[in-house]
């Protein structure tokens, strides 16, 4: 006699609109001050820490467990961007601390890894495109204005930023909206 096995299928929560709740709401919070709305300070160093890299290292993970590569390498890698970033800030080391040029060279590669996740999210949805280009564009303006240390050209990367910190937001709770309502209720 044969014995008879099944196999539950165990469904997992979507992990993606934390992973884009905690970037996006880092990202606005972080822009703000690049934007010369708020000064940079342990508010936006917590945020970065907890929200952006936390959050979005645990979202990553989570992602590997559901097999999708695009938010495993997405979420991980820009949770470890914002702790990165945060051990540029602090200097924990006291080491030299970076100068534009290196930051310049820093935030291009980003600007680069960025631009191939864009060219990712062809396939994804129009929300998901938005925030991808703008982060590009962002890490692109961010980086050219440290090479150059040009103030308007940081100022413009902190409205930008905001713009993509917020369109993060949306595609995060349109999500998890649409995910209880079982049907599009915000468009994506």
């Amino acid at each position: 006699m044969e014995l008879e096995t099944t196999k539950k299928e165990i469904k997992h929560a979507n992990p993606g609109p934390l992973g884009l709740l905690g970037f996006g709401m880092t990202t606005v919070l972080l822009n703000l001050h690049n934007a010369e709305i708020i000064p940079l300070s342990v508010v936006v160093i917590a945020m970065g820490f907890a929200l952006g890299g936390l959050a979005q290292i645990i979202a990553g993970i989570m992602e590997f467990q559901c097999k999708n590569t695009f938010g495993a390498t997405a979420f991980t890698a820009y949770g470890l961007f914002w702790w990165s970033l945060i051990f540029i800030w602090i200097n924990p080391f006291h080491s030299t601390a970076a100068d534009e040029i290196s930051m310049g060279f820093y935030l291009l590669l980003w600007g680069i890894f960025t631009t191939f996740m864009f060219i990712g999210t062809l396939k994804h949805n129009v929300a998901s495109r938005v925030v991808f280009l703008s982060l590009a564009i962002l890490f692109f303006l961010l980086s050219i204005g440290d090479f150059t240390g040009s103030a308007p050209i940081k100022l413009m990367a902190g409205w930008v930023g905001i713009f993509c910190g917020l369109s993060a937001i949306y595609t995060a709770m349109a999500n998890v909206v649409n995910n209880e309502f079982g049907k599009t209720v915000l468009p994506l």
